[in-house]
């Protein structure tokens, strides 16, 4: 019963499962792009030296440059969006690895939001001294500890200051 009863259909889902084989074949993926980008960047400078020697009876000399720039435009375009795809897979590869991470870390983190959550709610309680009640200490005289307010200053003569 551990095997699932409707096995899945698509070869890659075992790949998309796991960050290491998702890694190894976007890097057999960038592989093959990578020689398939060479190969264009070939084909663009034989065809920019061909389409740049075809010149008509009657042409100056720029008109076969200008008849060749929307074929060298174009090449130059599909060779940016080889590269940006090579770039892409590269990135995504990271992205897996790090989402795999995150994945794992989540557990961790919630476990310690927990336990922050519970130590605001529970604060330790500090540990008293056995004869220590928790109060002052209340002396004669303390001009400075007793709380004052403005109708106070009104019966003391002397002026008080800080």
């Amino acid at each position: 019963m551990s095997e699932p009863l409707n096995p899945p259909t698509n070869p890659l889902a075992d790949v998309a499962a796991s960050p290491e084989a998702t890694a190894r074949y976007l890097a057999d993926v960038q592989r093959v792009l990578l020689d398939i980008g060479k190969n264009l960047e070939s084909l663009a400078l034989e065809t920019r030296v061909h389409c740049r020697d075809t010149h008509v009876e009657g042409d100056r000399w720029f008109d076969a440059w200008m008849r060749a720039q929307p074929v060298e435009r174009a090449l130059k375009d599909v060779l940016k969006h080889v590269e940006g795809v090579t770039k892409g897979l590269e990135k995504s590869a990271y992205k897996r690895r790090a989402h795999d991470e995150n994945v794992t870390a989540v557990g961790k983190k919630r476990k310690e939001k927990a336990l922050e959550k519970s130590r605001k709610k529970n604060p330790p309680q500090l540990n008293s001294m056995p004869g220590n009640t928790g109060q002052v200490p209340q002396q004669e005289n303390m001009r400075y500890a007793d709380p004052t307010s403005i109708f106070d200053l009104r019966s003391d003569n002397t002026r008080r200051s800080a």
